[in-house]
């Protein structure tokens, strides 16, 4: 297996070192699929008829033997064609060997981008595309990597933020790009002809949408709302917000209200907010839903999140699935 940076591949692609197979894995879409478009523009740069040498499939709707022959036809007054193939989870088991005799084989003049989230490490086909693609990593970014990404972003749109800006924009955010991608574009709209983007401004139209939606899920768990729990983890993760981050956001609830639940028993109303920060417009609720909220169930449910964290990272299952059957269970 040939492993490349995101850095390596630019510069690769730069140079004119175009590859006949690449595996672009990882869940950080937004970068992935910039990536595979940088390799489709390498590879069809001198192409006049790009169209006739352009060529995407999906496993969901397309099967194997299409994709194959794409692969295997000759380019059109072109040096090479692309083809590009996603959606590996729904590769049938009888299907699989005819990929990986692609794979031992591949034709010179086509280059074949797999791009995956993640790959099921138990169908045969997946050591093959490990052993024979160039590899290029898409994990989610890392919080400094995010802050490098954003401020160039913030050039890009011509506007300015300073540091402890940009690290409550990742802190709010997440590392997730292309919800990044969206939230600048609103700050910048939101700053108006100054380009100036101030922590006021990202309280106002990223901080208290998200810190909302996020204890409305929290309630709806803590009320055993499953129907209204799910609806709500649905809109949050079609809006790109990364299931660990939204793990964490949960699990920082519950530790928030398992301490608050401890304060009120044992000093009372008065003092839980000197130990336990609140938005001021959240405090109100948060004190019902202490009063509501059973200690027990409390420390369960963090027990319930941490084995959630720990079969994410470790690849159990899909995170979305897992993250619908912690609400389930949360919910119960």
């Amino acid at each position: 297996m040939k492993s490349l940076s995101r850095a390596e591949l630019e510069r690769a692609l730069s140079d004119g070192k175009i590859q006949p197979l690449y595996l672009l894995l990882g869940p950080e879409r937004y970068l992935r699929d910039a990536a595979a478009r940088a390799i489709t523009n390498a590879a069809l740069a001198t192409t006049l008829l790009r169209e006739f040498n352009e060529t995407s499939f999906s496993f969901f709707s397309d099967d194997v033997q299409s994709a194959i022959a794409a692969a295997e036809q000759l380019p059109m007054m072109s040096d090479r064609r692309v083809v590009r193939i996603r959606d590996f989870s729904r590769l049938r088991e009888a299907q699989e060997e005819l990929l990986i005799s692609y794979l031992g084989n591949p034709v010179p003049s086509t280059v074949v981008i797999f791009i995956a989230d993640e790959l099921d490490k138990r169908k045969k086909a997946t050591k093959s595309l490990l052993d024979r693609c160039t590899v290029v990593d898409f994990s989610p970014l890392k919080d400094t990597e995010a802050k490098t990404w954003v401020k160039m972003r913030l050039k890009e749109l011509k506007s300015t933020a300073d540091e402890q800006v940009i690290s409550e924009i990742v802190r709010l955010v997440g590392t997730n790009v292309q919800t990044l991608f969206m939230e600048l574009d609103k700050l910048t709209s939101g700053a108006g002809d100054t380009g100036l983007i101030t922590l006021q401004l990202v309280e106002e139209l990223i901080g208290r949408s998200r810190e909302l939606a996020n204890w409305e899920l929290t309630d709806h768990l803590l009320a055993g709302n499953r129907k209204k729990a799910l609806e709500t983890l649905h809109r949050l993760l079609e809006d790109e917000v990364e299931p660990l981050m939204l793990l964490g956001l949960i699990g920082s609830n519950y530790r928030k209200l398992a301490l608050g639940k401890q304060i009120l028993m044992q000093r009372g109303e008065s003092q839980v907010f000197k130990y336990v920060f609140i938005q001021p417009f959240k405090q109100r609720s948060y004190l019902d839903t202490l009063r509501r909220a059973d200690a027990a169930k409390l420390s369960h449910s963090i027990q319930l999140i941490a084995n959630v964290d720990l079969a994410i990272k470790t690849s159990q299952a899909t995170p979305r699935l897992q993250m619908e059957m912690l609400v389930l269970e949360l919910a119960g």
